[in-house]
């Protein structure tokens, strides 16, 4: 029995998955309550689009030989402000535009990854490498999700009033330009702190799982960013845990629980509407 309790308990006290299970808190919390804004605003492509647009920024910081997550984080901005633009001065759809965009991007740092010898992976950029995460990274991440966890949360209202009807948030007095760029640079700076964590690809399930999930789950704002939280936090730290004993990658590990729970909310809600209707 002590053998067991034992080898259950032994993933907290290995350094490397304690750093793995703090630096996963600290970017599940930012990253749950910006999805439940991407849900909302119908915004989860653009998310995908930043995500897969900070390669090229990453290839040029490395050659550059300046800190990636400050070339991640003007690529992801230079795409979002990119879209924005495009979708002002043409009759393309916002969608097309993303796809145009961030495909574009991300076949850019491909081609520009291939061309240098670099001692980082791809797979490392692609799919993160939580169990690599250094001193310096944790500080890294925990800046941005301090600085994005409060931008999100004094300003919840307020975006959440532009997500809904940006025209109605213009005419009580907000700043609908600011609130609509913030949003997209908290967004850049977020997929920067994830990077190097779970990686460019596998941030976009994060940034739309949990607030799916909330959104099935709940009907006011209030709880459904609390549920997002408790969502991204449960099965990141479910899926570094598991990933431990299953021999995986903890990243896609987290990614296959969220999607679980995002099927079973879904069956659930199915369930109980068909009650509904056979009741009514």
């Amino acid at each position: 029995m002590s053998e067991t309790l034992e080898l259950a308990l032994l993933p907290f006290q290995l350094p490397f998955m304690q750093t793995a299970f703090i630096v996963t808190l600290m970017i599940a919390v930012p990253m749950a309550l910006l999805s439940c804004l991407l849900v909302l605003k119908g915004w989860s492509l653009m998310g995908d689009a930043v995500s897969h647009a900070v390669l090229p920024g990453v290839v040029i910081a490395y050659i550059a030989g300046i800190p990636l997550a400050i070339g991640a984080f003007v690529a992801g901005v230079f795409c979002a402000l990119l879209t924005g633009f495009i979708k002002e001065n043409s009759r393309i759809k916002e969608d097309t535009v993303l796809g145009i965009v961030f495909s574009g991007m991300f076949g850019l740092g491909l081609v520009l990854y291939v061309q240098v010898e670099s001692a980082v992976h791809l797979d490392h950029i692609l799919f993160g490498d939580i169990l690599g995460i250094l001193p310096s990274d944790l500080i890294e991440t925990g800046l941005i999700a301090l600085f994005a966890t409060t931008f999100l949360v004094l300003l919840r209202k307020d975006l959440l009033a532009h997500a809904f009807d940006p025209q109605h948030a213009q005419a009580i007095g907000l700043s609908v330009r600011l609130l609509h760029y913030g949003q997209l640079a908290v967004l850049s700076l977020v997929v920067v702190g994830a990077l190097k964590a779970v990686g460019i690809i596998l941030s976009v399930a994060m940034l739309v799982a949990p607030g799916a999930i909330a959104f099935l789950l709940t009907k006011r704002y209030a709880a459904m960013l609390v549920t997002a939280v408790v969502v991204a936090v449960t099965s990141s730290l479910a899926g570094i845990y598991l990933s431990f004993f299953l021999d995986s990658a903890p990243a896609p590990t987290i990614v296959l629980i969220m999607s679980g729970i995002f099927v079973v909310t879904f069956l659930i809600g199915q369930v109980r509407n068909r009650k509904t209707e056979a009741s009514a």
